[in-house]
């Protein structure tokens, strides 16, 4: 390993800790039961906070199974399975077989929940100009190719040491 190589990792090691303390403030924000209280109510919908993650996964990443969507969201199979019934029931989203496997159901957007989250959308859209405001455009468009280089590189090898630097 060049000289180079070496300096450069032990640069990346200081940053670590200061990385995952972003990603801790990052993701408890996200998380926050009232973000999405208030992204439904600036969206203008009615539905239970526990199913409105769900609905705008399955809405980005449809058609999805329930064990990847269980994983997506940290939660149990059973639980994910029986919300994305509610949704289901409330004609929110479809169930569809596998085109691979028969057997495998995937959740796929209704025409109703794709109302709904158009709206979460729309109000999204609001959300981030208030935020970006003041950031010009080349510096959003930075952070956007960033954290999308970082996403792909922590996706890349899941359950590895490097891939969990950055769990809570």
């Amino acid at each position: 390993m060049s000289s180079r190589n070496k300096v450069h990792n032990t640069h990346i090691g200081a940053w670590v800790r200061d990385l995952h303390e972003v990603l801790i403030d990052i993701v408890s924000v996200v998380n926050e039961p009232q973000r999405d209280e208030a992204m439904m109510q600036e969206a203008g919908i009615a539905l239970d906070r526990a199913l409105f993650p769900l609905l705008v996964l399955i809405e980005r990443r449809g058609p999805i199974g329930v064990g990847d969507l269980a994983d997506a969201v940290g939660r149990d199979y059973t639980t994910v399975s029986r919300q994305v019934a509610k949704l289901q029931s409330l004609n929110l989203v479809e169930r569809r077989k596998g085109e691979s496997d028969r057997r495998v159901h995937k959740a796929v957007i209704a025409p109703k929940g794709k109302t709904m989250t158009d709206a979460v959308d729309a109000a999204r859209e609001r959300t981030a100009l208030e935020i970006f405001h003041s950031w010009d455009d080349q510096d959003v468009s930075e952070l956007i190719r960033l954290m999308r280089k970082f996403a792909e590189a922590i996706k890349e090898k899941p359950g590895s040491p490097s891939s969990s630097c950055c769990r809570l």
